[in-house]
């Protein structure tokens, strides 16, 4: 195995990575390569260990009311009543059959995070340049990168030329993240370290070379596969409690057919054969062997309201658990916010404009101190957008009705900008061509470029960090006229913006030589004018704002985590009614022991720069005080969080394929309050349950009325295939009614506190007992049919297809004629 330093690779300097990782510049040899992979493995993600077909099979009949029911089965078969022990196994098979299939398609997360892996990758090897296969990386391979790659190995970049990639999926960073070969310090996070390239992540723009320094399970892609594979899954509130309550009434059961069984032997003198058919009678009647089926249904009537409001369910079981849930922890980019960078304000030295719009659109109102303006009367406001429409390398286009950007989404929101002003962008660029650039770097961190008119002028644009900029700068543009540089007004300026969450860019411009061909560094370092500041931040989402206030009100909490800027992440959070309570940063919850990192969860409603791990641990926290949590995300980072959750909810349109498979609810639409809408349906999913189990419970409790087993003198014919047929009339009678009725101001009230709260009451048992008797005696005739003559008599057909349509009715929410 090849032992390198782990975890340090971001703090070295190029030299000493080379020096670490045994290699020249000029790469690896091709036979130390072929050594290495023999020692390391291939660069894949390892296999997980699942479990087979008959282990999957088996594990569904690991409960305790099926125990019972296989146990009255074999008995009641090996005293020859083999048509009821048909019967009673037949409902076990079925239950079984069903959960197999349902548990054989949820892992499969696993599998989508090793198809984030590139199918190949460029390498220098021998001091040449060949393509090899990305399964062939190993550790000290130079990789080079060029626009649109994906990253197939975490890289110690040794070279980089305006580097810039996308790391949201792993990181939670909105925006493309600017990168370079020089060392981050130390204790940097994973976001902050610029000199790292990390697996499965996609290179905006620029250029670079990077030695291997991970490969398969040792990337921090295969970090999060291994957190992924550990993470158990939840059982949930629902199906914990119907456990819970399924024990209690089996132990119910066992010993009334004990005391059955011991009463008909020794007050009437039955033989044991006798009185074990009886007591398997009773019990078969006792148990809800209908429930299962009334579950599923109610569940499936709430997957179709659901999937019409957008939310996919992948688990049945999660319908209810959205119901229950007290907490939610959601993921800001995509989610609660746009995913999309927009322009909220320029700043000039005339005053501050706010830009309003949505998306990447050219459209949009422009607002000086709250007053809509026309942007042609405002010539300072006018000049930037012509600037950041020139110094600019993007394209922007309207494909299929939706505006879409053709390179950095940041100079897509530039181009946006320009047409809010009233300028065409493709128009000023031939009217004003481009004759030389230079490009962006992170080591100068501005773009520059050079332009002519056509009639003898030319001039130099600038656009970068407001730092970089205004050391250019000697004047500033107020109403068409330059004037000496404020630079105490422009810090204060860059504060107050920084502060509402706004990423900052300066815009400048200079007149040069109309002779001027070519665009040096010396021509950019001084004598520039400022034009302004551009304000861009990714916007919450309108309707994400009014669905934190609906969560509030109806008594469930809202917690932000993101792995974005602290400061980004406390704008947002104030514009979505979070509350003024400080950030938490993600370091900060390092080493805090399990009492602490309870408190944390609970005393802040914003997390920033956190890691995959701080999710999960946030989430873990959360439930041991009793929480029901849900958990919403988009990307890899997610994945063991959303896992981990009572119910993880997922992005489908933005979000991974990691991401969506190792959560129970997709969001169709990437939007926060289908979250909110889908909390009100959950909950009358759950009162429907309820519903029908108090129906069901009584009912089969008191159907020992239609035919007592000692009344004759004899057992009698109270047979388990008779009490089976019953139970599914009663089931029918208990969904008909029941399971399709719609929640009536269920989002207002506060959450059920589903870890804490009984499940069933005996109060409402007390009071649906007698009325069950009744309905136990009323078909009576019917249940002796269904149970030991077959065929059902004509004159409760008429009956039986009345109460057919009825329900048929009610699930599909017509009106009872």
């Amino acid at each position: 195995m090849t032992e390198f330093p782990q975890g340090s690779w971001h703090a070295l300097s190029v030299d000493d990575a080379l020096v670490a990782a045994e290699l020249g510049r000029d790469g690896l040899e091709q036979a130390e390569a072929l050594r290495r992979l023999r020692a390391d493995g291939p660069n894949r993600l390892p296999e997980p260990r699942r479990r087979g077909p008959i282990m999957l099979l088996l594990a569904q009949f690991h409960d305790v009311l099926i125990y019972v029911l296989l146990a009255s089965g074999l008995g009641t078969a090996l005293l020859g009543h083999h048509v009821d022990a048909a019967v009673i196994l037949g409902v076990v098979a079925i239950n079984a059959l069903i959960g197999f299939v349902q548990e054989g398609k949820a892992e499969r997360a696993l599998d989508a995070i090793r198809h984030m892996l590139a199918p190949s990758a460029l390498v220098i090897r021998d001091g040449r340049k060949r393509t090899v296969a990305a399964e062939d990386l190993v550790v000290g391979d130079i990789v080079l990168l060029r626009s649109g790659d994906k990253v197939s190995a975490d890289l110690r970049l040794v070279h980089a030329r305006g580097l810039r990639v996308h790391e949201a999926a792993l990181t939670g960073e909105s925006m493309a993240v600017e990168k370079s070969s020089q060392p981050a310090p130390p204790d940097a996070p994973l976001a902050e370290r610029s000199s790292m390239a990390w697996s499965g992540t996609l290179v905006a723009s620029g250029q670079a070379a990077g030695v291997v320094v991970a490969t398969g399970g040792a990337t921090e892609l295969g970090r999060i596969s291994r957190m992924l594979a550990e993470v158990p899954r939840l059982t949930t509130p629902l199906l914990r409690k119907m456990a819970k309550f399924g024990r209690q009434l089996t132990v119910a059961i066992l010993v009334l057919a004990s005391a059955t069984f011991a009463f008909g032997i020794l007050a009437h003198g039955f033989t044991p054969g006798e009185m074990f058919l009886a007591a398997v009678g009773l019990a078969v009647a006792a148990i809800p062997e209908g429930l299962p089926a009334i579950v599923t249904i109610t569940l499936a009537i709430g997957v179709r309201r659901m999937a019409a409001r957008n939310a996919i369910i992948r688990r049945l079981p999660a319908v209810e658990t959205l119901g229950a849930v007290t907490v939610i922890c959601s993921d800001k980019t995509g989610t609660l916010t746009r995913n999309e960078m927009t322009v909220r304000g320029v700043a000039t030295a005339a005053g501050v404009f706010e830009v309003e719009g949505e998306g990447y659109a050219p459209l949009g109102v422009v607002r000086l101190d709250g007053v809509k303006t026309d942007p042609a009367c405002s010539p300072d406001l006018v000049a930037l957008a012509r600037a950041v429409a020139l110094c600019n390398d993007a394209e922007l286009g309207l494909t299929d009705g939706e505006w879409r950007v053709a390179g950095d989404p940041m100079e897509g929101a530039l181009l946006a900008l320009a047409g809010k002003a009233g300028l065409d962008p493709g128009l000023e660029r031939r009217r004003l061509p481009r004759l030389d650039a230079i490009p962006f770097e992170p080591e100068h961190r501005f773009m520059a470029s050079l332009h002519h008119d056509h009639e003898g002028h030319a001039f130099a644009l600038v656009k970068g960090a407001p730092e970089a900029v205004l050391a250019m700068c000697v004047s500033q543009r107020r109403d068409g006229a330059d004037a000496p540089l404020d630079p105490a007004f422009w810090h204060d300026m860059a504060e107050r913006r920084v502060s509402r969450g706004e990423r900052l860019l300066a815009i400048a411009s200079r007149v040069v030589d109309p002779n001027q061909r070519e665009l040096t560094f010396a021509d950019v370092a001084g004598g520039f004018t400022l034009l302004g500041l551009v304000g861009l931040i990714d916007p919450p989402r309108d309707e994400a704002v009014a669905a934190v206030r609906h969560c509030h009100a109806a008594g469930i909490a809202v917690k932000m985590i993101t792995g974005d800027h602290p400061g980004t992440a406390a704008a947002i959070g104030r514009q979505l009614g979070l509350g003024a309570a400080r950030v938490t940063v993600g370091g900060e919850l390092d080493g805090l022991d399990d009492a602490a990192m309870r408190k944390a969860a609970a005393a802040s409603d914003v997390f920033a720069r956190t890691a995959p791990e701080h999710k999960m641990r946030l989430v873990v926290a959360l439930q041991a005080a009793g929480e029901v949590v849900a958990m919403t995300g988009d990307g890899v980072n997610d994945a063991p969080a959303l896992k981990r959750a009572d119910v993880g909810v997922a992005m489908g349109r933005k979000g991974t394929e990691v991401a969506k498979e190792a959560a129970e609810i997709v969001l169709a639409d990437d939007n926060f309050a289908s979250i909110a809408r889908a909390v009100e349906e959950g909950r009358t999913v759950y009162d429907n349950i309820r519903k029908a189990i108090v129906f069901i419970l009584p009912t089969n409790g008191c159907r020992r009325c239609s035919k007592p087993p000692t009344s004759t003198g004899r057992p009698g014919r109270a047979s388990p295939r008779r009490r089976s047929w019953c139970s599914r009339w009663s089931s029918l009678r208990s969904c008909r009614c029941r399971t399709a009725r719609r929640g009536e101001g269920r989002s207002r009230r506060a959450p059920r506190g589903s870890r804490r709260r009984q499940f069933l009451s005996p109060a409402p048992l007390f009071y649906q007992a007698p009325m069950e008797a009744a309905v136990g005696v009323q078909f009576r005739p019917l249940g002796d049919h269904l149970g030991d003559h077959g065929p059902i008599p004509s004159s409760a057909e008429p009956r039986l297809q009345n109460d057919r349509g009825i329900f048929l009715r009610s699930v599909h929410g017509q009106p009872r004629p």
